[in-house]
């Protein structure tokens, strides 16, 4: 059943569009739009900054946008280059890796000033790593960082897409930074951080680049939430996994979700470990449910009832 677009997006994520390759068939992903159907799912308008070929491939992805209400205003086409595909392997049964075929489409995310104006009225801005993986869609990006919205850094390190200059740009305009536990680490290494615990390593991140918030996700166990000097921790649940594409990107949509609706801190780490296990239980990064299934779903694991 296709959803109504709104006219306005309160969150917009910036980056790849793809259609990740699996054994099993393709699915649509890239962590933005990953993150921009969640949050059109919970409710918060999105919108996403992209760019696809002028192919079946992206005519595709531009009609399931339309399906789910995400605003595809921001959207650009390529007539030179090819939509995105990612060849996915499943190894152990649920953990994914990833071939990310360079250039594509949305390696080439131009016309910076026009995006900046249809940014203006937008709350959250959420961007991630690798679409900086190439000059044109670096550029674009840095200058969208200029924007005055909340400004959320999903990590997501992808060697060799990322280094030293590059991140220290993305981790100082951020607001709100997500990490793994990996990726906590592999930033103290770059930038000679701390090594004492986690809360001297988020420590020296909020002081080294000044980010007042940061998340911690640690899979079955977890996430941690450090806003100024107030540190929140909820532990998680085991869970039956089906396969863990986009559980990371729906975590981050329920805490931008619960974020705008200025719910307590614990409130808003519950309802993202909640939203990242619930889509874990199903396959793929954008898998159909309705916002009641999660509800159960949260408020059995919590035992909220």
């Amino acid at each position: 059943m296709k959803q109504e677009t709104s006219l306005t997006a309160e969150a917009v994520c910036y980056g790849e569009i793809l259609w990740d390759v699996l054994p099993d068939g393709p699915q649509p992903g890239g962590a933005p739009l990953n993150v921009a159907y969640h949050l059109n799912k919970l409710g918060i308008a999105s919108g996403l900054i992209s760019r696809i070929g002028d192919d079946n491939n992206g005519h595709k992805l531009e009609e399931l946008m339309d399906n789910w209400g995400i605003n595809k205003s921001f959207l650009q086409t390529d007539k030179e280059h090819a939509t995105s595909e990612v060849l996915a392997r499943m190894n152990n049964g649920n953990e994914v890796t990833y071939e990310i075929v360079f250039p594509v489409a949305w390696d080439f995310i131009d016309e910076a000033n026009k995006l900046k104006e249809q940014l203006k009225p937008s709350k959250y801005f959420v961007y991630g790593s690798l679409a900086s993986r190439n000059d044109v869609s670096r550029n674009t990006l840095i200058e969208l960082l200029d924007t005055d919205a909340i400004k959320v850094f999903d990590i997501n390190i992808r060697p060799p897409f990322i280094n030293h200059s590059l991140l220290e740009i993305l981790l100082t305009k951020a607001d709100i930074v997500k990490f793994n536990e990996a990726e906590l680490s592999m930033v103290q290494t770059m930038f000679r951080g701390s090594f004492e615990g986690e809360p001297q390593m988020v420590k020296f991140i909020q002081n080294r680049f000044n980010v007042p918030e940061i998340v911690v996700t640690k899979g079955e166990f977890g996430a941690s939430y450090y806003k100024n000097d107030e540190e929140h921790h909820i532990w998680g649940n085991e869970i039956k996994v089906t396969d863990t594409i986009g559980s990371g990107d729906s975590f981050l949509a329920a805490f931008i979700a619960s974020h705008y609706q200025k719910d307590q801190p614990k409130d808003i780490l519950m309802k993202a470990i909640a939203m990242g296990g619930f889509i874990a239980t199903k396959k793929g990064g954008c898998p159909p449910y309705d916002i009641a299934e999660y509800n159960q779903f949260r408020d059995q694991i919590f035992n909220l009832k």
